[in-house]
């Protein structure tokens, strides 16, 4: 297996590029291979404002910039060599796809009508984790279907913005390798396709606070 830390590297590096080349998604505000928090790396993406509601055009984005660590990994090592790092992150993009398609009328083979039912109370005969269905098994795999239709999309997608920016993925991950935490400005640097700056020593503690998008959980021998 390749070295943790050249997967990390790879795999947040792959969730920045990707977020940066879709439209409708929060910029970068750092990205890090230090681990916490049970991730071996973070990819942090800072709201320009408070968001309230999002478009399909934003979900989709989500989604995509989802799949960039795996993606990366996958174009980096080969798909026999990728890890278990983007569990989290399917995890992720599948609730979201599944939102689309079942509770947001995003999809539009399935039309305008929510198909889960997340109000059922428990106490009916039925378990915390079961869910009624109130749909018939043909509806079921449309619904699959559509939801593997979106992931895939995305998927190939992530793909494609890697394939067409494989310098910057390399630049960043060897940046990552070298600082272990990079943030809004050498990511600026980067994909100008200039060397990030060196501030190594800048203090952090006064910078605002980001949310995380995207991260790698600790890697795994199969």
């Amino acid at each position: 297996m390749k070295k943790p830390k050249r997967i990390t590297a790879y795999h947040e590096a792959g969730h920045a590029i990707v977020g940066l080349c879709l439209p409708e998604h929060d910029p970068v505000y750092k990205v890090t291979i230090i681990p916490r928090g049970g991730a071996l790396g973070v990819t942090m993406f800072l709201p320009e404002e408070d968001i309230y509601m999002k478009s399909k055009t934003a979900i989709l984005s989500s989604i995509t910039t989802l799949f960039g660590g795996r993606v990366a990994e996958e174009i980096i090592n080969g798909k026999e060599s990728i890890t278990t790092g983007a569990s989290n992150d399917i995890e992720r993009a599948s609730e979201l796809a599944r939102n689309m398609v079942t509770k947001w009328g995003f999809s539009e083979k399935m039309g305008t009508l929510k198909y889960d039912d997340e109000d059922e109370n428990p106490f009916l005969g039925r378990s915390a984790g079961q869910k009624k269905r109130i749909f018939s098994e043909e509806t079921a795999k449309q619904i699959d279907d559509e939801v593997r239709g979106i992931i895939r999309t995305c998927y190939e997608k992530a793909g494609s913005i890697l394939a067409a920016n494989m310098d910057k993925l390399h630049n960043m991950a060897d940046a990552l390798l070298k600082y272990e935490t990079i943030d809004e400005d050498q990511i600026s640097d980067i994909m100008a396709g200039a060397l990030p700056r060196d501030k190594s020593g800048d203090d952090e503690s006064s910078k605002p606070k980001a949310k995380v998008t995207g991260s790698s959980k600790p890697v795994q021998d199969s």
